[in-house]
């Protein structure tokens, strides 16, 4: 089996499919997005707070504070997702985070393109899970109903314009998160000033998934068109019983669209009868005119009158015609 036909196979692009839904999945459901440290002052200290804390008279053992410059600040963590926003506990040493909604951090001019992203994103996932159902029930067909190829071929179709559509509707969600993103950085709270960020596993793992969904597509697409468009269906073959031994294989039929059909040559038309002459075949030229029994020329004999004879000459032909067709020579 050559390498095309493994990367053709509906089972590559069924398994391909899945697994672009599994780490979609993996990822949206992730806050991991984008990970960096906030610059805040240090907090006062406190019984559950003595560690890089500004000191206060009776609770520490210094009363002033001679720190200066960044010594003033603590960098504590945090990691972002598209649904929450999750923080290093600044007021107290054990390693504790508090989480809130992404969706209270965005500025209100943003809110509009929050609930577009959101929506595209759940499209995102509806499309793909469609999609791997459409190859599941061709792979079900292929199986077990052999003789059911149109079917499996239409699935495979409907399969690939799901999945390629999923694939741009995710890319275009996921584009839109990072610039609400950004916009929330710059015109956020004050509680949320990001001094550094980058981006995390799950962004990554994003659009790896994106990248198995359009290879997915792609390849459907192409397996449908290659077997579906290029050759086209097949047609039910009369049974023969000693089929191999007797009759040659019979050729697949082109499609329209293969660069090998030909259209059939239609047949020469039929020849054209020649025009007929308004004239009458020439007669023969006797030197005298035929001599016919009087009973065949008599119409009515009547005892009193004497019979009557009919003579045709020739001359009466040939004065109808043209002298260029008919000579008197």
């Amino acid at each position: 089996m050559s390498l095309l036909s493994v990367l053709r196979s509906p089972r590559l692009s069924f398994l391909q499919t899945l697994l672009s839904l599994l780490l979609s999945l993996v990822s949206l459901s992730s806050s991991y997005w984008c990970v960096g440290r906030q610059k805040v002052p240090k907090p006062l200290c406190s019984p559950s707070r003595r560690l890089r804390c500004t000191p206060v008279h009776g609770v520490s053992d210094g009363s002033f504070s001679w720190e200066t410059g960044d010594d003033r600040f603590i960098f504590p963590s945090f990691h972002a997702g598209l649904w929450t926003t999750c923080e290093e506990n600044i007021f107290t040493d054990a390693s504790e985070e508090k989480c809130r909604s992404f969706m209270a951090l965005t500025p209100a001019s943003e809110k509009g393109i929050v609930w577009l992203y959101v929506g595209m994103e759940l499209l995102y996932i509806a499309l793909l899970c469609v999609s791997s159902l459409l190859l599941l029930l061709q792979l079900c067909l292929s199986s077990w109903f052999p003789p059911q190829q149109r079917w499996g071929q239409l699935l495979n179709a409907f399969a690939a314009v799901c999945t390629v559509l999923g694939g741009l509707v995710g890319m275009v969600a996921h584009m839109m998160y990072m610039q609400v993103f950004q916009v929330t950085i710059s015109l956020g709270p004050e509680d949320f000033k990001p001094h550094s960020y980058g981006y995390s596993w799950a962004f990554y793992v994003a659009w790896v998934a994106f990248t198995c969904c359009m290879s997915s597509g792609v390849s459907t697409l192409n397996n449908y068109t290659k077997k579906f468009l290029m050759v086209g269906p097949k047609h039910k073959s009369v049974f023969y019983p000693c089929r191999n031994f007797t009759f040659p294989p019979q050729s697949p039929s082109l499609s329209p669209l293969s660069p090998y059909f030909s259209p059939p040559l239609l047949p020469p038309p039929p020849p054209r009868p020649a025009p007929l002459s308004p004239c009458p075949a020439p007669l023969s030229h006797n030197p005298a005119p035929p001599l016919h029994s009087p009973a065949s020329l008599s119409l009515l004999e009547l005892p009193a009158s004497p019979p009557v004879t009919l003579l045709l000459s020739p001359l009466s032909f040939v004065s109808h015609c043209s002298d260029e067709e008919f000579s008197p020579l």
